[in-house]
């Protein structure tokens, strides 16, 4: 009796599982034959249902059957070799052949001709080329097409600890037309891993983190647009240059971006930022859903992929006062690799073309291709949030619980923004909570209006919960309760009619004041001395002193008469990597442990309790608005010595005594997205 109660509980409680992303998108993954390492660069399809894919390693394969129909295994042929890092697949018509692939190499976009039919490629045909200095990081993209016929390529710029332009057009998207004609189209790209043209034929593109790019965000592109980076700039006196803006015009003051644009012609400010770490690290491919519905309730909105954490965002657009702007939301997390590429299928479904090599993702598979597919049920989401004269309104998938609905409590806005300079990336920057006045909930339930109690900041992000929101039948929580949304126009009309003052200034859900709660959560990680661009340490307030000094110490203490003991020194590698896997070092001895952060992302090195290392990584990626402040360092008792997050080509020293208890601890960098697979063990023997 006693067992079947108990096997009955059990039952009832999985039964009762809040469902998640994979009841609403299954995630199907293609089997991968031994011998083809399937680096995902470029992906297309062909008329009759099968893919084409390009590597990495500069092959191209014909996937036949894809959708595995009647259980049937996908099989592959490969089509092209010894192409340099494609990094785009195009399929299209030209001329008097049937069809062909375009290709983007990292010099010259390549016509992939198949003259007797065998399906494999007999002509590798150059359409355009552009010179290459040799360096790394000149990773080139494309082709998209145009809905006019023709189509634009991105080329990536230089990395030598900067961005950079060292060959001519590099940090521009480019036009080429059907006969390899090409036009410059607009510049300040850094890495423009994806870009699309909508149906319309406006152009979006999506940009990483690095310098000049505080986080992650989508910009509109237009002829003549300056979409931030300056080094490309350096052509922009080139015959056919659309803009005649230099390097030197580009101040490096730290000022929001949307500021600077007020000033600098032509800087074209992004239409959706997706915060860097609360939404992904390195976004890529975007794909507007283009399904009618056989993907979802999502029809005519857009899709982003994050290469660095293996996950699919969605995207909302609209246009106020002339400008793009829109929303951000998560959507579906737990892809084998890093995503690159994504392709809608002829079912509806979406393929996503994944690697990670060099370019290290939290889904642990070198490479991978999986399908996206909607299992019919609706998931219950905020569809999408549009701008009002005086706040937000969001739209649901399905009728809201009134009750929760119209409760103030059940919603949280915040706003912030992030420097516009030459640094890499930025942390927030004066973040604020949004007082709300009230909320009015439309007759069906669908749409619930956000009126603030002080007027909203243009240029800004908003951050919108909806964390007390249940469905009308009072049992589902939304999937995902949070949206970014970028303001760049306050949109026209009528005020809402909520009385003024009718409830508390902000909801228990809202954030506290971000100074104070910044400060007391820097007192408990011990990170409350900042460093300044010559690693001195500022000093703390009386009260923190103790918790720095014992976390994170840059100067040699004074009673270190004999210098340190031993000194350490770790780096960094590519693929989110230390070059050091293991260290030891004698129990209770004097540590000098330097960092070099040798990289072209941003890093910290954590030291931790032995077996932590993945749990404070965990706790780093909850520090939410406040990880950049905090050096994405949680208030644990887990964490032992620190340094800051550092730039790249940039290092930090730190002091400390070695554990007296011997044991594997570990080093673990907590950069968001990082902590899984950058790790190593700091052996304290006796």
């Amino acid at each position: 009796m006693t067992v079947v109660t108990l096997s009955l509980i059990h039952s009832v409680a999985l039964s009762q599982k809040p469902p998640g992303e994979e009841d609403y998108y299954r995630i199907v993954t293609l089997p991968i034959p031994d011998g083809v390492q399937l680096e995902v660069g470029g992906m297309t399809s062909l008329p009759d249902g099968r893919l084409a894919v390009s590597t990495r390693r500069g092959d191209v394969w014909l996937i036949g059957n894809p959708y595995m129909q009647g259980s049937r295994q996908p099989t592959f042929k490969r089509f092209a070799t010894g192409l340099h890092e494609p990094l785009g697949l195009l399929y299209r018509t030209v001329g008097p052949h049937k069809g062909e692939l375009f290709a983007t190499q990292r010099g010259e976009v390549t016509r992939l001709i198949d003259t007797d039919g065998d399906e494999v490629a007999d002509e590798y045909r150059a359409f355009y080329k552009w010179p290459l200095s040799g360096n790394y990081h000149q990773y080139s993209y494309g082709p998209i097409p145009l809905p006019d016929g023709d189509m634009v390529i991105t080329l990536n710029l230089d990395w030598v600890g900067k961005g950079a332009s060292q060959s001519k057009w590099r940090g521009w998207m480019l036009k080429l037309n059907d006969k390899g004609e090409m036009t410059p189209w607009a510049t300040g790209l850094r890495s423009p891993a994806g870009f699309t043209a909508l149906r319309d034929g406006s152009i979006f593109y999506a940009e990483n983190q690095g310098d000049w790019v505080g986080s992650g965000r989508v910009t509109h592109l237009e002829k003549g647009d300056f979409a931030g980076n300056p080094a490309g700039l350096r052509w922009s006196g080139e015959p056919g240059s659309p803009l005649s803006l230099k390097p030197e015009d580009v101040p490096s003051t730290g000022k929001p971006m949307f500021e600077v644009a007020k000033t600098v012609q032509h800087l074209k400010v992004p239409a959706v930022w997706f915060p860097h770490t609360l939404m992904g690290i390195s976004t890529s491919d975007i794909k507007e859903d283009t399904t009618n519905g056989a993907f979802g309730p999502f029809s005519g909105q857009l899709f982003v992929g994050d290469q660095g954490h293996s996950k699919v965002m969605r995207m909302t657009l609209e246009k106020v006062n002339g400008k793009w702007q829109g929303a951000c939301f998560p959507f579906r997390e737990g892809l084998q690799s890093g995503i690159l590429r994504m392709l809608w299928g002829q079912d509806g479904s979406m393929f996503v073309g994944m690697t990670s090599r060099g370019w290290a993702a939290t889904g642990k598979s070198p490479f991978g291709v999986q399908r996206l597919v909607w299992t019919g049920k609706m998931p219950f989401e905020m569809k999408t949030i549009r701008s009002k004269p005086d706040g937000f309104e969001i739209e649901f998938t399905m009728p809201v619980d009134r009750k929760t609905g119209e409760d103030p409590a059940s919603y949280s806005l915040n706003s912030f923004t992030y420097k516009y300079h030459s640094t890499y990336g930025s942390p927030i920057e004066d973040a604020r909570t949004v007082p709300i006045r009230g909320v009015v909930l439309s007759q069906d339930g669908r749409t619930a209006r956000i009126v603030a109690d002080t007027t909203l900041r243009e240029g800004y992000i908003h951050e919108v919960k909806a964390e007390g929101v249940k469905s009308a039948s009072g049992t589902l929580s939304l999937l995902h309760n949070t949206g970014y949304y970028t303001l760049n126009a306050i949109a026209p009309g009528e005020l809402a009619n909520v009385p003024a003052r009718t409830v508390a200034s902000a909801s228990p859900n809202a954030m506290h004041d971000h100074g104070a709660m910044m400060a007391s959560t820097s007192e408990k990680a011990g990170v409350g001395a900042k460093a300044t661009g010559k690693g001195k340490a500022i000093a703390p307030t009386k009260k923190v002193v103790a918790s720095v000094s014992a976390k994170r110490v840059v100067d040699m203490p004074a009673t270190w008469t004999n210098g340190p003991d031993q000194t350490i020194s770790i780096s960094t590698k590519p693929g989110l990597k230390f070059d050091t896997e293991k260290v030891d070092v004698k129990a209770g001895s004097r540590i000098k442990f330097v960092f070099n952060n040798n990289d072209d992302m941003l890093h910290n090195c954590v030291i931790v309790k032995p077996g932590t290392a993945n749990a404070v990584g965990n706790q780093a990626l909850k520090l939410n608005l406040n990880g950049a402040k905090l050096n994405y360092v949680p208030a644990s008792a887990d964490v032992l010595f620190h340094t800051n997050i550092l730039q790249p080509e940039s290092a930090e020293s730190i002091y400390f005594t070695a554990p007296t208890e011997p044991g594997d601890y570990q080093f673990v960098c907590t950069f968001p997205g990082h902590s899984s697979l950058m790790q190593g063990t700091l052996r304290v023997v006796k």
